[in-house]
């Protein structure tokens, strides 16, 4: 197919298009001419990768980059392959969040750099003088691990490139409906809780 008709397939302008090939996250297609190349399923597919990326994620280009790397050359070992799809980050001190996680008894690899975020939360918490107890945060994270074991207990092993799509994409784009349902979460257990009852400063 010629890019008009790869565009009407996709949803995604040729301007776009264009521009996807030139950052190197659509692959070539193949030249029929000097100014003409023909694309097929495989770049819809791509394209169709991309914006979910770009468009419901909300990630960048440099990190739709980076996860695509991942995606055209899987790593050899499972472990490996998850552990990419988080950015590495050695240079963090991580006192905190490295005292938690052996506290929970959790084996990771090193250089993990959602152990920069973790500890950027925690010195949050600690800053911020609200009372959250180290046993509230380590129920917190058991609950955050019975939903890490669903997902990876769902990650396909019948191919690599489909473990690929599976841990790498699916990470990035079910981590907002995770979000989103924490938040829906609060709302129904706040209610079950406190239902109309009034705040203090409504029923003064």
């Amino acid at each position: 197919m010629r890019i008009s008709e790869l565009s009407s397939r996709s949803g995604v302008p040729v301007a776009t298009i264009k521009y996807y090939l030139r950052e190197g996250l659509l692959h070539a297609g193949e030249r029929t001419s000097a100014t003409q190349a023909r694309y097929d399923d495989s770049h819809v597919e791509r394209l169709r990768l991309v914006r979910a990326l770009v468009d419901v994620a909300g990630l960048t280009i440099q990190r739709v980059r980076q996860i695509l790397s991942v995606v055209d050359a899987p790593p050899p070992s499972m472990s490996d392959l998850l552990h990419l799809t988080v950015d590495p980050d050695d240079s963090t001190d991580t006192p905190l969040a490295s005292s938690l996680v052996d506290r929970l008894g959790w084996q990771i690899p090193d250089g993990l750099g959602a152990l920069g975020d973790l500890e950027r939360g925690l010195e949050g918490i600690a800053a911020s003088g609200i009372d959250f107890s180290q046993a509230h945060i380590e129920q917190i994270a058991g609950a955050v691990d019975r939903v890490s074991e669903i997902e990876i207990d769902s990650v396909p092993t019948e191919s690599g490139a489909a473990a690929v799509a599976y841990s790498v994409i699916g990470t990035e784009l079910v981590a907002p409906i995770i979000l989103a349902l924490r938040r829906v979460a609060h709302a129904r257990h706040a209610y079950a809780r406190f239902g109309d009852e009034p705040t203090d400063a409504s029923s003064a």
